[in-house]
């Protein structure tokens, strides 16, 4: 792999408060709450406060689909936890009357992949098909490392996975950032916030389907 401009299981602001973070969400921890309540107040609570953070909720890849134009999104400015609730209200109802969900024109993989591929090409790199449309190729290229970490969250928060939390370092066109990554009991979601230090809005990503779970667990955890 050619590119470094991603890493998993790397350092995060959450090491500098948890001895270990990978552990401190597990359901046979100690004070397993308690670490929630640390982690969100942290990386969503306080963002939030200071309005700078954005939901993103993705949906569009549904029965093991994961093509990128497939991929769709809405974000939502939040300066309160009642806002998350309306957008979990307007997904709702959107979805009971069997109408579109929320969409913006802009694509989180497609477009991106495109221009990456387009700027490769540009610089002298020859890519066949299969690095062209097969994820796991993507970081043959420059840029592709960082969309090919992107999509393994987006496919990680859609189908689910077993590890209760991930820690992950990616370099992005507007600067590196840490994604932070939850599978819980209570809800699935990432926070893609600025490396410590730097200034910048922090986005809470999940999947529709855990609208209401997350607002659940963060009024349950922060006693709203």
């Amino acid at each position: 792999m050619p590119y470094s401009e991603a890493k998993e299981h790397a350092p995060g602001r959450l090491h500098a408060i948890f001895v270990d973070p990978y552990g401190a969400f597990d359901n046979t921890a100690t004070e397993r709450l308690l670490h929630l309540r640390v982690a969100t107040e942290t990386l969503i609570l306080a963002p939030m406060r200071q309005g700078n953070l954005l939901l993103r909720v993705i949906h569009g890849w549904a029965n093991g689909s994961f093509e990128p134009a497939e991929l769709c999104h809405s974000d939502h400015r939040l300066s309160s936890l009642s806002a998350l609730g309306q957008v979990a209200e307007d997904y709702r109802q959107a979805f009971e009357r069997l109408q579109p969900l929320p969409r913006d024109n802009a694509s989180l993989l497609a477009e991106p992949l495109v221009r990456a591929i387009t700027d490769a090409e540009t610089d002298g790199h020859s890519l066949d098909e299969a690095t062209r449309t097969i994820p796991a190729r993507w970081p043959a290229f420059p840029q592709g490392l960082s969309l090919y970490t992107f999509f393994k969250v987006y496919h990680r928060l859609t189908y689910s996975e077993d590890d209760a939390y991930r820690s992950i370092y990616c370099q992005t066109p507007s600067g590196p950032c840490e994604i932070h990554e939850f599978h819980l009991e209570e809800g699935e979601f990432a926070v893609v916030a600025p490396r410590e230090g730097d200034s910048g809005d922090s986005v809470l990503l999940l999947h529709e389907s855990q609208l209401a779970p997350v607002l659940q667990l963060l009024e349950a955890s922060h006693g709203t």
